[in-house]
């Protein structure tokens, strides 16, 4: 039996009402919606509509028509960061916790337009300065400001209100990547003050890969991006004006959309209980794997790490230790770097290769833990 401790980069296994829900769509209603008058089209098209629901329910949007569904959120921040009016010097700040889904579209556009892309500081213990940060905002105003709801590599939880608060002193577009965040903590885009919030089906949702999307909640309007067949007003060689169609292009993943909303569904029952779950997991995780000699924890400030732990073991390089746990444990951990560039930076693990990182969710047990725990402390007494 393989003891799945990759929660972060995906949701394994997935609820069997959201294989069965993917399979029946699969099997009886593959259809291509917007496509046709037919009835199976109209169901489809009912299936994203109440996805689209669903989500604008589950982060306070105010309307379910700014809910706009993608092939990922790689896709959708792409949509969004490239949608952007840029002008030559304008100010970009992201964190250094960001993926690379931001931080390579951010570069790419540098190279275009010309735009300062700055970094959030953080204080030592890797905590956003949030003093300092308006300190800099107020020496170099921001026209943007992209930053992921929860790091991937760490499992910290960024202090999203905050930093829109001092964002909207300059009237400054504020993205969040919310892929690991989306499902498993509470989000409220008019409260936190969020314009573009991407996010994905295949994570905290519990959906399977192939749907993402943003949520635009700002009237700002983006650039077109992406084009392609909308499956309405085939003559008119501009995609449409309206929101979702405007963002929308190609044939729609059904199946993974209905995946996604019955994902949603599961999780919205169990949202407190799988929060409950990862954070007890992540405490045990953090002090226990702190207590063996020769391991080094990434640990972040009490009540802001959630699911994600990282460490390092004196003598080895992560990989090693991801195919000795692989092939002697059946334990299967993330190792490297994460596709977070920066923030490993921050962390100063070049010689380790990146870390090793361990990520819990619904199906991860305090017996995963012991088992976990049993292999290191085999590895440091080699």
């Amino acid at each position: 039996m393989v003891r799945y401790m990759d929660y972060a980069a995906t949701t394994f296994p997935k609820p069997e009402c959201v294989l069965n829900k993917i399979d029946k769509v699969n099997r009886t209603l593959a259809v291509n919606t917007g496509r046709g008058a037919y009835r199976m089209a109209r169901e489809a098209v009912q299936i994203i509509d109440e996805t689209r629901e669903k989500i604008a329910d589950l982060v306070c949007a105010s309307d379910a028509s700014r809910v706009v569904l993608s092939p990922s959120v790689s896709v959708a921040l792409n949509q969004i960061l490239r949608g952007v009016n840029w002008k030559t010097k304008d100010v970009v700040y992201i964190s250094p916790y960001e993926h690379n889904a931001v931080i390579r579209t951010l570069y790419d556009i540098q190279k275009k337009v010309e735009i300062q892309i700055c970094q959030i500081p953080l204080k030592k213990n890797l905590e956003i300065d949030l003093e300092a940060l308006s300190y800099r905002f107020s020496v170099q105003k921001p026209c943007c400001v992209c930053m992921t709801h929860i790091s991937n590599v760490t499992g910290y939880i960024l202090p999203i209100k905050e930093v829109a608060q001092l964002a909207k002193r300059y009237k400054a577009l504020v993205v969040v990547d919310a892929a690991q965040s989306i499902g498993l903590l509470p989000i409220d885009v008019k409260e936190m003050e969020i314009d573009f919030l991407a996010f994905t089906g295949h994570k905290n949702l519990y959906g399977a890969f192939g749907v993402g999307g943003f949520i635009a909640q700002s009237e700002y309007p983006l650039q077109i991006v992406l084009s392609g067949g909308t499956g309405s007003d085939s003559k008119n060689l501009e995609m449409p004006e309206k929101m979702p169609g405007r963002y929308e292009f190609a044939s729609p993943n059904i199946g993974a959309i209905a995946g996604c909303l019955e994902g949603i569904k599961w999780v919205q029952i169990r949202q407190k209980e799988l929060f409950k779950r990862e954070e007890e997991l992540t405490k045990q995780l953090l002090d226990r794997l702190e207590k063996v000699d020769g391991v080094k924890v990434c640990r972040m400030p009490e009540g802001k790490q959630i699911g994600i732990v990282s460490f390092w073991i004196k003598g080895y390089r992560s990989e090693e230790i991801g195919m000795i746990l692989d092939e002697d444990y059946n334990i299967a951990v993330r190792c490297g770097y994460h596709c977070a560039a920066y923030i490993h930076k921050w962390l100063k693990d070049e010689e380790y290769g990146g870390t090793v990182r361990v990520s819990v969710g619904w199906e991860s047990k305090m017996e995963d833990v012991d088992v976990l725990i049993k292999a290191i402390q085999d590895l440091t007494e080699k």
